[in-house]
């Protein structure tokens, strides 16, 4: 059974004059303070629990970004509204109380639709639409309830109806699903975002991928439980998925496979926590931090920059470099070459003391110069050091280290040589 089925609407005034006398009556003056004296206390209370809470999520579903921007503001103010009209309902003949109230429960309907999908799909560009969608329904409900209308526009529809196969469909009944199965999703949705910010919350690292994982698993599982309840209150028959279900096997089994692979993979990899967010890495030649593991993908973004979409199935079947996994040290070098007549000693030593001034290097260990060739043009020093913080970049310190080596070399007289070619001619 469908979550609307009689709609308990307000008298309708039939013509501009009922109107005109209705809101005349010297009684709206008294509904309009009593009605923003509803509004100002719900503004309190909203305010005095947002201080009671100290700091809160600006995604808060209740509370929102201020006062009034949550749930908790409309549905106090709708409370405060329907009290006040059943008590002055006793003594006076109510006007403005009659649309205040649908119009509070259309902003309520509105303000929780948009928080909980702002809440659950926060970055995807189809949630502008869905918004102004609920706006607008919302609103042409209120219109059509305040003015009497919808009863009857309601009765037209349930005259739309056809056959399919042993029950009858109406135009009404379709909608009064529709509404019931977004209730339920929206449901479903704010129960799925209330768990995944108690998972993340105060989680880094590994911890936060695992439980990033157990949070799309969650909202997945919940959705699909969500997506059929609300297929069996709107009255289809469960037993004929079982078909669709196996038609959608198949589709995996041959059309699908790389698909199924990368969220297979999404899971694995976020289960054994071999990658995490926040480790360095090197894939398919480019190298950056891992900024985000999907269930079918996973983001990588260099220094530069740059991001990269990795499939989940590249980062299980291929290598993969983790700068970051067991130990966050990695080694570096730099050569240079002087001339055969230079002091070995003194020329280690001004490669030593390079290396040493810039503070990113590491002093235990510490950095090493070997004279590692004897090459065609001069003696060949490489300078070996070792650094803790690769994603601060690794290029911009070789540099560093290059432009203080030549600068020592040449304060102190140490040639670097020219390319040398003995030439013997006949």
């Amino acid at each position: 059974m469908a979550l609307v089925q009689k709609v308990p609407a307000p008298q309708p005034i039939d013509d501009f004059e009922g109107w005109l006398a209705a809101f005349s009556q010297p009684t709206v003056l008294l509904e309009l303070l009593l009605l923003g004296l509803a509004a100002l206390l719900a503004w309190g209370a909203v305010a005095g629990l947002r201080r009671a809470l100290g700091a809160m999520d600006p995604r808060s579903i209740w509370l929102g970004r201020n006062n009034v921007d949550g749930v908790l503001f409309p549905l106090l103010w709708l409370l405060l509204a329907f009290f006040v009209r059943h008590v002055l309902g006793h003594f006076v003949s109510v006007a403005l109380l009659k649309v205040a109230i649908p119009v509070l429960l259309s902003l309520l309907a509105i303000r929780l639709g948009v928080k909980v999908l702002q809440a659950a799909f926060s970055d995807k560009p189809w949630v502008r639409l869905l918004e102004q969608t609920i706006s607008w329904a919302a609103w042409l409900t209120m219109v059509l309830w305040v003015t009497g209308l919808l009863p009857i526009a309601l009765n037209e529809l349930d005259q739309i109806s056809w056959k399919v196969g042993d029950s009858s469909l109406s135009v009404r009944s379709m909608l009064e699903g529709l509404l019931t199965a977004s209730v339920v999703l929206i449901a479903t949705l704010w129960l799925s975002a209330g768990i995944e910010t108690r998972l993340l919350r105060n989680a880094s690292g590994g911890e936060l991928s695992l439980r990033k994982a157990v949070s799309n698993a969650t909202r997945a599982l919940l959705m699909f439980v969500g997506l059929l309840v609300a297929l069996s209150v709107v009255g289809i028959d469960l037993t004929a998925l079982s078909v669709l279900g196996g038609a959608i096997g198949v589709g995996i089994g041959f059309g699908l496979q790389k698909l199924a692979a990368n969220y297979v993979s999404g899971f694995v990899i976020l289960a054994e926590r071999s990658m995490r967010i926040g480790d360095n890495v090197r894939v398919d030649q480019f190298e950056g931090v891992i900024t985000e593991i999907n269930a079918r993908y996973t983001v990588v973004r260099s220094l530069t920059g740059r991001e990269s979409i990795v499939p989940n199935e590249m980062l299980i079947t291929s290598r993969v470099e983790n700068l970051s996994l067991a130990d966050t040290k990695v080694y570096q070098s730099t050569s240079v070459s002087v001339g055969y007549e230079s002091d070995v000693a003194q020329v280690s030593e001004l490669l030593l003391q390079a290396a040493l001034a810039q503070a990113r290097v590491l002093r235990d260990p510490g950095p090493v110069v070997q004279l590692s060739n004897f090459g065609t043009d001069g003696l060949e020093f490489t300078v070996g050091y070792w650094i803790n913080d690769p994603q601060a970049g690794q290029g911009n310190l070789r540099s560093d280290i290059n432009v203080a080596v030549l600068a020592a070399l040449r304060a102190h007289g140490v040639t670097i040589p020219y390319p040398q070619r003995v030439v013997h001619q006949r």
